[in-house]
């Protein structure tokens, strides 16, 4: 069994030396543009169009990631760089879910206690207590019912949170009031106080944080971006919080990354920003993943994590 690995910013060596631990039958190289030798599976992050499109005896490609927005907007700005018949698959978890669980709920408690605002007020030596949010009145709204969306929503139910979902199929979560599809998507938004995107990034799904569905949230609602930077259409999400309709931003992903030092995020006193930092691949249970996947592939059973590219996951 052949593998090959890229990454354009990651290490191969703890790759290949995991991957080796867990499946010593297996031999893994490093791919680079003089590869042509054959090849099971690849594992990969951005690939070059060369790496994948003569490879059509592949049993599997690994996208090292939970988004495969990157390797799909490739295909199709260079048709063939994936072979046809090859399955794509995605990390679905990986220790990806707690690290979303954990930001949503630091970013949401810190809204809900009104900590952003207590800030100012220190910027400004303002003491100035404030009338708690209600929880009766602090509806949350998450874009997104995957494997990542569902996860952070039940933590938030757990927290004792009214939460909603909004997926393009329909859901059904504990305690989570499920919405699905175009027609429901203004009356999931109606009401929510909080709004946390988690969709997958698709040309379907591409500036759906936008002036049409802020308007159908409280007033003074929070917006927290997860996804992708495009999902967010950015002169929409600034005239929004100048009127007052959204409170506050809190964004992890952006169109441009990193994002340009001119940018009007940066010094709106009510965006607050993080660097893409929302989840990380984590090699040991990506490694645990992909080879629980492999070998499935190789039993003749179905893998998980498989990208329907006509969905964009």
């Amino acid at each position: 069994m052949n593998i090959i690995f890229y990454h354009p910013t990651s290490d191969a060596k703890p790759w290949i030396d995991g991957i080796t631990k867990r499946l010593p039958q297996a031999s893994i190289r490093e791919w680079n543009a003089d590869d042509h030798d054959p090849a099971d599976y690849a594992l990969v992050w951005r690939p070059p169009s060369a790496m994948l499109a003569s490879r059509t005896m592949l049993k599997g490609i690994f996208a090292l990631g939970a988004g495969v927005d990157a390797i799909l907007t490739q295909e199709q700005r260079h048709p063939g760089t994936l072979p046809a018949g090859v399955p794509l698959l995605r990390l679905e978890d990986t220790g990806m879910s707690l690290q979303m669980q954990e930001y949503a709920l630091a970013t949401v408690l810190r809204y809900f206690r009104r900590m952003d605002e207590y800030q100012l007020f220190q910027q400004q030596k303002q003491w100035h207590p404030l009338a708690p949010h209600s929880r009766s009145e602090f509806t949350i709204g998450v874009l997104g019912a995957g494997v990542l969306g569902s996860s952070v929503a039940k933590a938030l139910v757990d927290m004792q949170f009214t939460v909603r979902s909004w997926s393009r199929s329909a859901k059904s979560l504990e305690g989570v009031a499920s919405f699905y599809g175009d027609d429901q998507l203004a009356g999931f938004a109606r009401g929510c106080k909080v709004l946390i995107n988690l969709l997958p990034n698709t040309p379907h799904t591409a500036g759906v944080l936008n002036h049409q569905l802020f308007t159908n949230l409280s007033h003074n609602a929070y917006l927290i971006n997860l996804g992708r930077g495009g999902h967010l259409v950015e002169g929409d999400v600034l005239r929004a919080l100048d009127s007052g309709q959204i409170a506050a931003a809190t964004l992890d992903v952006f169109v441009e990354e990193p994002l340009p030092a001119m940018h009007p995020f940066w010094s709106h006193p009510r965006v607050s920003i993080t660097p893409h930092v929302g989840a990380d691949t984590l090699p040991e249970q990506a490694m645990d993943s992909i080879v629980s996947n492999i070998l499935a592939i190789e039993a003749g059973r179905e893998p998980t994590g498989r990208v329907d590219p006509g969905r964009g996951y």
